[in-house]
């Protein structure tokens, strides 16, 4: 059977800028695992506080959330693309998912951090391997 493992290394901090915190990540990834359980994807969270100067980072199945992503052509649709009807969309104030900074895990969107679950759960066999 398929797993998906989320772990989650950081040095808690606060911040004001930026799309989440250090609890406000860890919130969130539970909150993905609990979607994927939900949905009957055998998925599993694990966290643990980094060390000295490491880097906090997201890993799925072992693998980071960002070598991940460096595989993935991520195409941004055009409204004509994904809405034929050309019926209103509705208005979101924020950032865009194509705006983020990658040198901090706790900024990645949320469109790009379920790209990641997904291309890792469709590379892992059915042994649980990437």
């Amino acid at each position: 059977m398929r797993k998906i493992i989320i772990r989650y290394g950081y040095r808690p901090f606060e911040r004001t800028d930026g799309r989440r915190n250090s609890s406000e990540m860890r919130r969130y990834l539970e909150g993905l695992v609990d979607e994927m359980r939900s949905a009957g994807i055998d998925a599993e969270y694990e966290d643990s506080v980094t060390v000295g100067d490491g880097v906090n980072t997201v890993s799925v199945n072992g693998t980071d959330v960002m070598r991940i992503l460096d595989g993935l052509e991520i195409r941004v649709l055009d409204r004509d693309d994904h809405d034929p009807d050309m019926r209103p969309r509705m208005v979101r104030i924020e950032r865009p998912d194509t705006d983020w900074n990658r040198d901090e895990i706790e900024d990645i969107p949320d469109v790009m951090m379920k790209n990641a679950i997904s291309k890792a759960y469709a590379d892992t066999d059915n042994d649980g391997t990437l």
